[in-house]
């Protein structure tokens, strides 16, 4: 009896040594953990917390700590890569502002100094468009305040045509476009495609994508309304290029030729597409650039 009380108090005593050892071994680890994610916190790494112990339990906590890491990474570059191009953007406006304002400011110079005789509508004529470009760089930042700050779920809805909101819209914006050397070609189904939608919202979206076409396009546009909803937006586009177009749809980017660009009217066609249910897309083949917006069917829509 006494030999088995012996045997018994043996085997406690190793249990407790090895639950000792392993014991250990977890603190030793999480105060790696600890020191890993304070350097980590300090430091710009891409490094990951790293264990030499085996217990699983830490090691899974290992994992989820890497985890969150890989996000915060993500987050960290997609803040210093939208802070960088927002420094970009707030340079490019500070251009577009400035230039306007300097031609204002010269030609109201000249017209103090010089004769009535010389050439005042002229100067009137370059006031007015610089004066007009500013005031359509000011409403272009409210109509994007007021984009990015709307709750989707708020928006009043109606049944819409697609093809009699997009045959308005390039009514609309037929001036622009002949005035750009631009005949629209318009495509449309058999059947009126209907949606349950905004029709204050849709001719934002479609005047943006006509706005478009007319700062990257070279003289064509072609429409074609499908009866899935989707409509495409198609015109040669020379001076852009495949990375470009991959960039069409971010916020305050232009691309060099773009024609009086805030680089705001695709973000916005963009917000108020999705928005409304819809996508929007583009792609560049051959010098062609295509934007490709569309409106699938729900429930309650139906084709007439």
């Amino acid at each position: 009896m006494e030999q088995l009380l012996c045997l018994i108090i043996g085997l406690m005593g190793l249990c407790l040594a090895a639950l000792a050892v392993r014991l250990r071994g977890i603190r030793k680890d999480l105060k790696s953990i600890r020191r890993q994610l304070s350097e980590k916190r300090k430091g710009d790494t891409n490094t990951l917390i790293t264990l030499s112990g085996h217990d699983r339990s830490v090691r899974e906590l290992a994992e989820d700590l890497n985890i969150q890491l890989r996000g915060l990474r993500a987050m960290r570059h997609r803040y210093e890569q939208g802070d960088a191009r927002l420094r970009e953007a707030i340079a490019n406006m500070s251009h577009d502002l400035r230039t306007p304002l300097t031609a204002i400011s010269g030609y109201l110079e000249l017209l103090e100094r010089g004769s009535w005789e010389e050439e005042p509508r002229r100067y009137l004529k370059i006031l007015r468009n610089r004066t007009e470009y500013l005031k359509g760089l000011a409403e272009e930042l409210l109509c994007y305040t007021a984009a990015f700050s709307r709750d989707a779920g708020t928006i009043r809805r109606e049944e819409v045509a697609l093809e009699r909101v997009l045959e308005e819209s390039v009514a609309s914006c037929y001036s622009l476009l002949t005035k750009a050397g631009i005949t629209p070609r318009i495509r449309l189904p058999e059947r009126s495609v209907i949606r349950q939608s905004s029709r204050e919202l849709l001719e934002r979206v479609f005047e943006n994508l006509l706005e478009n076409a007319v700062k990257y396009g070279d003289g064509d546009l072609q429409i074609t309304l499908r009866e899935n909803g989707s409509i495409v937006f198609s015109n040669r586009a020379p001076g852009l290029d495949a990375v470009s177009v991959g960039r069409l749809f971010d916020r305050f980017y232009t691309v060099g030729n773009a024609r009086g660009s805030t680089g705001l009217g695709l973000s916005i066609a963009r917000k108020l597409t999705e928005d409304l249910g819809g996508s929007v897309r583009a792609r560049y083949d051959q010098g062609r650039l295509s934007v490709i917006v569309s409106f699938p069917a729900g429930i309650e829509d139906s084709h007439r």
